[in-house]
């Protein structure tokens, strides 16, 4: 991770912290009857941040660092920030789906988490393993998914195209233990104060009644 990374630029009518310009998804998953635990994997850029952002968030069960895009044998730390693995640093969140949606979860992503907009970085985090994606576990999350990029895009919420990739989810290979809930244990190392610091006071600002008091 570069601590120079710039903050987040995504934006929306309503200015900074003002959520009522971003739209909620027109199309989303209807909770099953019964099902209390689901699964979601996104990636925007360093996942120590996307993690910090989704652990606060009520509904959100668990959240995991990872890689996925390419093979078991180079999912490791040091091969993936070579950027030629395939790979994209991930976060898979188990969420329950009667307290919170997917669709819930993408506003979230695309409006607080990373910049849609940073096509294989994110700031001066650059390369293929800093993209955004949404990795879709099935035919529903891709159309769901599809369907917000679409409707953002002719909303014109950002300065430019959304950029992230929608991608089928073939495995999740965890990050190593250091890598975990790291914005928690280390929150005053540089790079969470020059970058994830800013997405959490943004949430605070623009999903207060979500978060986890």
């Amino acid at each position: 991770m570069n601590e120079q990374a710039a903050g987040p630029t995504c934006r929306w009518p309503g200015g900074a912290g003002d959520q009522s310009g971003f739209p909620d998804p027109e199309q989303d998953l209807a909770p099953e009857a019964g099902v209390e635990s689901a699964e979601m994997v996104v990636a925007g850029g360093c996942f120590w941040c996307v993690d910090a952002v989704f652990r606060r968030v009520v509904g959100v069960l668990a959240s995991e660092c990872g890689y996925c895009g390419g093979s078991a044998a180079t999912a490791n730390y040091m091969r993936v920030c070579g950027g030629d693995t395939g790979h994209a640093e991930a976060v898979r969140l188990r969420y329950d789906p009667q307290q919170i949606s997917f669709g819930a979860l993408l506003k979230i992503f695309f409006s607080v988490a990373h910049d849609p907009t940073q096509r294989d970085r994110q700031g001066h985090d650059v390369g293929p393993q800093y993209r955004s994606a949404v990795f879709y576990a099935d035919e529903a999350q891709r159309a769901v998914a599809a369907a917000y990029i679409d409707q953002l895009d002719a909303a014109g919420i950002f300065p430019a195209p959304i950029a992230t990739t929608l991608e089928p989810l073939e495995a999740f290979h965890p990050a190593e233990p250091e890598h975990q809930a790291y914005a928690e244990r280390h929150p005053d190392a540089g790079y969470i104060r020059i970058v994830a610091q800013p997405k959490l006071e943004k949430l605070g600002k623009a999903f207060a009644t979500q978060l986890r008091g």
